[in-house]
């Protein structure tokens, strides 16, 4: 799957809260998620992103509350995929069960600026900064994962395995 997008970057310890601030946790339907993410850290993200983007961060990207909220925010607002030096352990898996790929790529982090484009081969684990030409590489998935993401998360996946099944 190639991904390419437009950079928001932001830096360390993105918590959940500023992804999708707590006064909106009463909300499930992703769309009305999507209209408050990242509101309390980017006032402008929602007027100016455009699905196929690419959040980018520093280190420990989606720590604090477990809330399975902000990842389905991120990913019904269009982004493609997050790109991080490290992320919160909670988050990551929360992430893969709806279907948000992440990578970890210190290197492209710190040879990224905000506004960038980037095309991203997941299965390749290459991210090339098409504005300044460089290329990085981040550990692919392994082939479980990649299908996972690619049927759109855990419950996607295991209905795709069940229908399998019954054939």
């Amino acid at each position: 799957m190639i991904l390419k997008g437009k950079v928001y970057k932001y830096g360390a310890d993105v918590n959940t809260d500023v992804i999708i601030p707590a006064r909106y946790l009463n909300v499930s339907d992703p769309a009305k998620l999507a209209a408050h993410c990242m509101e309390d850290i980017d006032k402008d993200f929602l007027k100016t992103v455009k699905p196929g983007d690419i959040i980018m961060a520093t280190s420990n990207f989606g720590c604090g509350s477990s809330r399975e909220h902000a990842p389905i925010a991120i990913k019904a607002s269009g982004v493609s995929c997050v790109i991080a030096d490290t992320f919160a352990r909670i988050f990551f898996r929360n992430a893969i069960n709806i279907g948000l790929p992440l990578l970890e790529c210190p290197d492209a982090v710190k040879n990224t600026k905000a506004g960038d484009i980037l095309e991203v081969d997941l299965a390749r684990g290459k991210i090339k900064n098409i504005t300044n030409g460089q290329t990085f590489t981040a550990t692919p998935y392994p082939a479980f994962m990649s299908e996972l993401i690619s049927a759109g998360g855990l419950v996607e996946y295991t209905k795709n395995k069940l229908a399998e099944a019954k054939a």
